[in-house]
């Protein structure tokens, strides 16, 4: 039997998700095989909480737990935090010092891939497509219309460092672009302003396992608001999710090879899903989730399902690839 801390919370807008998604992981993984602990991580607050409710703080030495007396060490953690600091690798860095196996991607992978221009500048230097886009900072003094003139309109506003489309805008005129500026600011320190691509949206989800690299179905993600944003993502019926999309054989191998390259180029490990839209007819890379959502009704899943594989399996599959 191994010890499992199921990591969720964290620091961004994506917290309440993020414990629902531990939640799932924990009623999901095998109980014959593993004791799943829920750990709740909320800034310098790290604790696990019992089903009559009582906290238990977590020991930062070593990342033990005092329950009952005694002292529960973990085998593993399962990385459920979207955002930070469990997708943009601040908590990683800690497993790494104290050696404690974990199932994403490791801190310099995390942190490279949750900066969306860095990403895309990786990205780019193997050959795939990307958004023409511009940075912004604090201190930048934006000249609007010359922005506009080089990215035309829309733009997309968006936090460099986030998830799940918290603090992003679509920019239509040139009267709605400083709001749009200062409601990413309110997310992260740097802004990235790109342009706007019109076409097909798909997500690929690709996972190492201990036979080989596993791709899975391809999902075309049909929003019905103006974008797949944060409300679009995690609202029922705000978004179509169609698995597997209907789109021609060439189409599905050209986005399942790009992923594939990208995992690996990337160095990914775990289960981590990119998204893609195909646009007068060439594919560009959008974004990577190395912590993607897993409840039942994420993309991920759902592409899993599509293979015969239950959320039981997917998390084992996780776990088997960092520890015996």
């Amino acid at each position: 039997m191994k010890n499992i801390a199921v990591v969720c919370g964290g620091n961004s807008g994506e917290y309440d998700v993020s414990i629902q998604s531990g939640k799932v992981v924990v009623a999901s993984l095998p109980a014959d095989r593993y004791a799943a602990y829920l750990i709740i991580i909320r800034g310098t607050e790290w604790y696990h909480t019992d089903a009559k409710g009582n906290k238990y703080l977590i020991n930062k030495d070593d990342f033990s737990l005092e329950l009952g007396g005694k002292t529960l060490r973990f085998d593993a953690v399962f990385n459920a935090i979207h955002g930070s600091p469990g997708e943009d690798g601040k908590l990683l860095g800690y497993f790494d010092l104290i050696g404690m196996p974990y199932t994403s991607s490791n801190m310099f992978v995390s942190a490279l891939t949750f900066n969306k221009e860095n990403c895309k500048r990786i990205v780019a230097s193997h050959g795939v497509l990307v958004a023409k886009g511009l940075m912004f900072n604090r201190e930048s003094t934006i000249d609007v219309v010359a922005v506009i003139e080089q990215l035309g309109l829309p733009v997309f506003v968006k936090p460099n460092n986030g998830g799940s489309s918290v603090g992003v805008t679509k920019v239509k005129e040139n009267g709605q672009f400083m709001d749009a500026i200062d409601k990413a600011l309110a997310e992260d320190e740097e802004v990235l302003v790109e342009s706007f691509l019109e076409g097909r949206e798909f997500g690929c989800g690709v996972m190492q396992t201990k036979t080989g690299l596993l791709v899975f179905p391809v999902t075309e993600i049909i929003s019905k608001k103006e974008f797949f944003d944060y409300e679009a993502k995690y609202t029922q019926g705000m978004a179509d999710e169609i698995t597997p999309a209907d789109i021609t054989e060439e189409a599905d191998n050209k986005i399942k090879s790009t992923a594939a390259l990208l995992y690996k180029r990337l160095t990914c490990k775990g289960f981590v899903r990119f998204d893609f839209i195909i646009s007068k007819g060439r594919l560009f890379f959008l974004e990577v989730n190395t912590v993607p959502g897993i409840s039942p009704a994420s993309i991920l899943p759902k592409q899993a399902n599509a293979m015969g594989i239950s959320l039981e399996k997917l998390f084992t599959m996780a776990l088997e690839n960092v520890i015996e």
